[in-house]
């Protein structure tokens, strides 16, 4: 008989042993060595029969073993300490705190965490992303409020069937069983957030609340009594159901979010967050909520949306227009029309903030609803994660600032990092001594790597490569069995991997684009790498397919079926069931980090960055991170075969171009050891690593990045909105109204240069003047610009540099005269052209209200006037 309902019964701690269950529900200790150590104390067997989860160790140690720690003064003096550790870390002012006016709260919302393996909550890189980005809050003192969902089942767990085909499992998760604490209100009830639905419905959600470190992460969820069967099953698994459950979720983390918020800094006297951060679009509703809130305090729709655009940051993880969240467009009429609508947000509104750019109607058969261009109209600053995707997005997204250059697009990039403490081995740590903090906390310090012995690094590295061959036989022997295999027929496991051989690694979710077969393109000549006799290559292979994508299940079983061969199985192996462990165990133990995307749709990749960080080298196509801090020196680049538009022919290029590194360059470097016992030239390019990519990687530099560039200024926009019952966003919305409906009387009329004569030279001063007719619009409406630089064959400014240009005089008729100089700065064929754009002090890009007006005809270099 299966049991209807599964709960956790938790064991009552003696009193001397309380400040264990403090240690054990603040999920520091996923970061923090010398806590793990104490839990391992307790019952070192149990500790390892439980997986290292501590909330599973407190639920299966025997009571004898209570009762026996809590009369041992040596246990109690270290529980002591570490408790006091974790107080001193939760309260000592840290570097946010020596920021003037920084903002007090910030929101951040994320469809999914990577915090612990034992809070399987995640999917992939931007659930790890996500967790990096609180842990990294914490360490660093920034005030952020996590908020998402929680899932009953989580993400999948995977295994493989005896032909190599992946299965999916969903374990059921009890919240008692998970180190999380139910949000309360006063008199002991659980708090909840409500949100009306078509057809009479209500969605009902409790929080949630996992403490990580200082920052506290909320996840709501359905799987309540008040809720009808399907209402409770909107937070069952991650990225499950069809389109109308996906909504729900969605609905639930953006609306149900900013209530959640609402009410947990109600109840805890938690300051209200400035900052609202929109991690990706599936949270973009909160933006909605905001503006219901604001329209209900009596101002108008588009006054709201300017001071909630203020305070609001977009970030996009999503290189493709497939991976954006695209609903129907009749379905958010539901949500938010008829009988269920909002009285003082109408749904016309919402639907022009997703629709997309281009389509003649928002609303009609066919028509979509788009997360990613709702959350970037409804945020006044939005960035991708890294340099690349930055470009990618603003080539993407183009069409919601029509009429500007892509360099003018306000998508500006952050990019990614990674949370060191999580991700290092703890022997590189030790390594580092008593520089740990500067090098972590300050990202100061890296160039002393220089001076670390080859006989350290070499050993330590070693140890890892040890570790990992040992937990991939374990695995591997685990997963057989599950195939169908049995003891008799595993002894080859033994033997399968070795300690002592290059090892790479390959793990990543498993779309096409990420091109896990890639490496089998040539099959016979991926063998012949694997089993050379002086310089053998072994390669370590992990990663999950969407449940939904048979194309991505039958790569991974092409993958399975060439690691099952018995003549390479001892060489290459795929290990099932990715996760944060897993993911640990191989970032740490591979010497190479190998990444081979469709080139430019990787958005950043954060797994490489964890290699670097544990003396790994990375072997990457130059996408996200790596297109921009590859030195030559610090890995290898693997050659893109751009513009080769056959898809199978760009595969084998790119595939034949990583077998010859891997040959010519990785080998022969790894194993050359004419240096007295070690690689020595190896272990100049891993010490080179650490020191050029050490403080680049780190998501202390990240967060520092957000909270500068993107926190700090949404918190002044959003605090200048605001003031006096927000009298500035009234008069910004009126401004942003009266301007857009002026904007058709705006043009530029007339533009003469001088004084550059008829042989233009280097180093002269063009005097540009203008003559702009401004309709209703005054000077201060506007900024009048030159734009110049090199030009294309086709007449088009490639990258130019502006000069703005001064009002000179204004006549009666509305026009007015701009005059300014143009430097010519470089040699070859030049170009300029004039533009008007819209001004205000408010704004945060010369784009943002999307308006322009430039002469229709291209203007060349000339001493004439433009007509």
């Amino acid at each position: 008989m299966r049991a209807i309902r599964r709960f956790t019964v938790r064991t009552v701690l003696p009193a001397e042993l309380a400040a264990l269950g403090e240690l054990v529900h603040n999920l520091r200790w996923s970061w923090h060595p010398e806590t793990l150590d104490l839990f391992a104390e307790v019952d070192p067997a149990t500790w390892e029969r439980v997986g290292h989860d501590p909330v599973a160790l407190l639920g299966a140690v025997e009571a004898d073993r209570l009762a026996e720690l809590a009369r041992d003064r040596r246990f109690l003096r270290r529980l002591a300490d570490a408790a006091d550790d974790l107080r001193e870390y939760m309260t000592a002012p840290r570097w946010y705190q020596t920021l003037p006016d920084a903002p007090a709260a910030i929101g951040y919302f994320s469809p999914e965490y990577g915090i612990a393996a034992a809070l399987p909550q995640y999917s992939g890189g931007l659930g790890i992303l996500a967790g990096d980005h609180l842990k990294a809050a914490s360490d660093l003192g920034v005030p952020i409020l996590g908020v998402g969902l929680l899932y009953r089942h989580g993400y999948f767990t995977q295994s493989l069937s005896p032909e190599g085909w992946q299965q999916e499992h969903y374990p059921s998760l009890d919240p008692g069983g998970l180190p999380l604490s139910l949000l309360k209100e006063a008199d002991g009830t659980p708090a909840r957030v409500a949100i009306p639905l078509p057809g009479d419905r209500t969605l009902h959600a409790q929080i949630w609340v996992a403490q990580v470190g200082r920052v506290p992460l909320l996840l709501l969820d359905s799987d309540v009594a008040e809720n009808d069967t399907a209402a409770r099953d909107v937070t069952d698994r991650l990225y499950g159901g069809g389109t109308d459950h996906r909504l729900m979720q969605e609905l639930l983390l953006g609306i149900g979010g900013v209530r959640a918020l609402r009410a947990y800094c109600r109840i805890t006297g938690h300051p209200e967050p400035e900052v609202f951060h929109t991690n990706e679009g599936h949270a973009g509703f909160l933006g909605l909520e905001r503006i219901r809130e604001l329209t209900e305090h009596r101002l108008s729709f588009d006054e709201a949306l300017e001071a909630v655009r203020a305070g609001t940051v977009f970030t996009t993880h999503t290189p493709v227009p497939a991976g954006i969240d695209r609903f129907p467009v009749e379905m958010i009429e539901r949500q938010f029309g008829g009988a269920n609508a909002w009285p003082t947000v109408p749904v016309e509104r919402i639907l022009a903030l997703g629709a997309e750019p281009g389509t003649p109607e928002s609303t009609g058969e066919g028509a979509l609803f788009n997360m990613a261009v709702m959350g970037m109209r409804l945020a006044q600053r939005v960035n991708g994660v890294s340099e690349l995707h930055g470009e990618v997005s603003r080539e993407m997204f183009q069409g919601l600032w029509p009429g500007f250059d892509l360099d003018d697009i306000p998508i500006g990039s952050i990019t990614n990092g990674v949370h060191a403490p999580t991700w290092v081995a703890r022997e590189v740590m030790e390594l580092a001594g008593e520089e740990l903090p500067s090098l972590i906390e300050k990202a100061q310090g890296w160039e002393g790597v220089q001076k670390l012995s080859d006989e350290d690094i070499w050993g330590i590295r070693g140890r890892l490569r040890a570790r990992l061959v040992e937990g991939a036989r374990e695995r591997l022997r685990s997963s057989w069995r599950a195939r169908g295999a049995s003891s008799a027929e595993l002894g080859w496991i033994d033997e399968a991997l070795s300690p002592d051989v290059l090892t790479i690694g390959f793990a990543r979710r498993v779309p096409s684009y990420k091109r896990l077969t890639l490496m089998l393109k040539d099959a016979d000549r991926l063998k012949h790498l694997l089993l050379d006799p002086e310089r053998p290559v072994q390669i370590v292979i992990a990663g999950k397919a969407h449940p939904a994508d048979e194309g991505g299940k039958k790569l991974i079983q092409q993958i399975v079926r060439f690691a099952d061969r018995e003549d390479v199985r001892h060489r290459i192996v795929f290990l099932p069931d990715y996760d944060m462990n897993l993911g640990r165990l191989m970032v740490q133990g591979c010497d190479v980090w190998m990444n081979n995307p469709l080139r430019p749709l990787e958005a950043c990749g954060t797994s490489g960055m964890k290699a670097a960080l544990n003396g790994g080298l990375n072997l990457s196509i130059k996408d996200g991170w790596w297109d921009e801090w590859y030195d030559g020196d610090n890995g290898w680049a693997v050659p893109t075969a751009d513009g080769v538009e056959d898809a199978d022919r760009r595969d084998e290029l790119e595939a034949s171009a990583l077998y010859d590194l891997i040959e010519r360059e990785v080998a022969a470097r790894f194993y050359d050891r004419s240096g007295g016992g070690y690689p020595r030239r190896w272990l100049e390019m891993v010490k080179h690593t650490f020191s050029s990519l050490g403080p680049k990687v780190l998501a202390g530099r990240m967060l520092r990045d957000y909270v500068v560039d993107l926190y700090a200024p949404a918190a002044t926009s959003a605090r200048e909105l605001s003031k006096a019952d927000h009298v500035r966003a009234r008069e910004f919305a009126a401004w942003k109204l009266r301007v857009s409906r002026a904007w058709p009387g705006v043009r530029v009329e007339h533009v003469e240069t001088s004084g550059i004569g008829d042989t233009p030279q280097l180093g002269a001063a063009m005097e540009v003047r203008a003559t702009v007719a401004l309709g209703e619009l005054s000077p201060d409406d506007v900024s009048v610009q030159a734009a110049y630089g090199k030009v294309g064959g086709h007449d088009e400014l490639i990258k130019p540099s502006y000069v703005t240009l001064s009002v000179d005089s204004v006549g009666d008729d509305g026009k007015a005269t701009y005059t300014g100089v143009v430097p010519l700065d470089r040699t070859g064929a030049f170009g300029y052209t004039v533009r008007v754009v819209p001004a205000h002090v408010l704004m945060s890009s010369p784009a943002e209200p999307g308006l322009i007006t430039a002469p229709e005809e291209p203007v060349g270099m000339t001493n004439g006037t433009l007509r």
